[in-house]
């Protein structure tokens, strides 16, 4: 299994290879770590709000996104206030993610808000070619195991997180055409991520790599 690294100055431009399909494994494993959370349905004018944001945190994103995306949030407190703060807004990171592909707006406001450098280059790239292609996806996924691997100074950390596509596809904007795949162990998703705190207090993902079907991450 290859191992995909951002920011890689090709894969800009190699959107073309960027997989229809939300989920399922083809037979190519660097298109395979290329096949990252998509978008939800074109044209759903009844976006339903992220259930992941915490009540107890004013400053929390609203996540709308399409009916036919749902969501889940596993993460468990660790008991270190610092830890806790790096990892809801790693896990707002991966919401905001799949909004931005979901309304196909690579301006999207959590985009920008939870990811900087050359992470947030790399997703607003991608999210202007999936929506140029035409191309959305559809279906539940799930981020869980998340952990905080390093923190430097309280300024810098690095995380990890886990997601599931087993349950999310692709589908064509146009035609509303959904592209069922074959469940496989590529569905499960290692996220590698290096993040910083911004002068609001964000915590915000500079570098993100990922590793599909990783052994800590795959479940029956």
């Amino acid at each position: 299994m290859t191992r995909r690294t951002l920011p890689v100055a090709a894969a800009l431009a190699a959107t073309a290879a960027l997989l229809l399909t939300a989920c399922g494994g083809g037979d190519d494993s660097s298109k395979d770590n290329d096949k990252i959370t998509g978008a939800g349905a074109g044209g759903s004018n009844s976006p339903s709000p992220s259930a992941s944001a915490s009540a107890a945190d004013k400053n929390a994103p609203h996540f709308a996104f399409p009916s036919d995306i749902t969501v889940t949030v596993d993460r468990q407190s660790t008991g270190d206030a610092t830890k806790d703060a790096i990892l809801r807004d790693v896990a707002y990171a991966a919401q905001a993610r799949l909004e931005a592909f979901t309304q196909g707006n690579s301006q999207a406001a959590s985009l920008n808000r939870y990811f900087a450098g050359y992470a947030r280059t790399y997703w607003v790239g991608r999210v202007a070619e999936l929506k140029k292609q035409g191309l959305t996806l559809t279906g539940h996924y799930r981020y869980f195991d998340f952990k905080v691997t390093d923190v430097a100074n309280g300024q810098t950390a690095a995380a990890r997180y886990c997601e599931d596509q087993s349950k999310g596809y692709g589908k064509v904007i146009k035609t509303q055409k959904v592209q069922v795949t074959k469940a496989s162990d590529k569905d499960f998703v290692l996220n590698t991520l290096q993040v910083a705190k911004d002068s609001a207090g964000d915590w915000q993902v500079t570098r993100q790599s990922w590793k599909k079907g990783d052994a800590s991450c795959v479940q029956g």
